[in-house]
């Protein structure tokens, strides 16, 4: 795991990788759906690209091979 210093960041992760449900003494133990668990995973990516450099985009010059 990478380390963030957004107390935010830290405890959706940990709430995803955690149980949705548990029980005490039938031990039942629920997990988050999986649809839930994909979105938080995308909402703290896209939170992690948007405060890299740059705009995600990168440009460079091509030149013909051949011709000096």
């Amino acid at each position: 795991m990478d380390q963030t210093s957004d107390p935010l960041d830290t405890t959706i992760r940990e709430n995803a990788a955690g149980p949705a449900k548990a029980s005490g003494d039938s031990s039942s133990v629920e997990q988050h759906k999986l649809g839930d668990q994909i979105a938080a995973d995308k909402y703290l990516e896209s939170k992690k690209a948007s405060r890299a450099k740059g705009l995600g985009v990168k440009l460079t010059r091509i030149a013909p091979g051949g011709t000096v």
